[in-house]
């Protein structure tokens, strides 16, 4: 691997935290717990630890590090998740989209650009689509036609 320069560092751990953040506002938009702060802080989080894993340990097996970050989001994305209202169970979709920060941050700082780009358009996409589409008005009238 040749080594990076600390400007491409730099423009690593930036172009991550944005990604992170602009993933973030969707969620802050629709009032979830965690918005823009907790998914930029998160993409940036496992961006660096992606480059300190590299430039720390030249010739060490940064998967290891990988798979770490990957236990970690899941714990804190577990802090999301809460059962209300008999078996209803919200934070599931901000969980998965905080774990999915963390693989953009991951890719990022492993300099994998086009791929932590595109999984961030397409998580975008998948987030934003439910509003775009009024998914959510659609399937309470569903629910409620079925409910009667």
């Amino acid at each position: 691997m040749e080594p990076v320069s600390d400007m491409e560092l730099v423009g690593r751990l930036v172009l991550a935290a944005l990604l992170g953040f602009l993933i973030g506002l969707e969620r802050e938009f629709r009032g979830q717990a965690a918005g823009e702060r907790t998914h930029a802080l998160v993409c940036l989080g496992a961006a660096a630890f992606a480059l300190i894993s590299a430039r720390a340990f030249p010739g060490g097996d940064t998967a290891r590090v990988a798979a770490g970050v990957v236990t970690g989001i899941g714990f804190l994305g577990a802090g999301m998740i809460l059962k209300k209202e008999g078996e209803r169970i919200e934070g599931l979709t901000t969980a998965a989209g905080i774990w999915a920060v963390g693989s953009i941050g991951v890719a990022i700082g492993a300099g994998m650009y086009l791929l932590g780009t595109v999984t961030a358009a397409l998580v975008g996409l998948i987030l934003g689509a439910e509003s775009v589409l009024k998914l959510d008005e659609r399937l309470e009238r569903r629910r409620s036609r079925e409910g009667k």
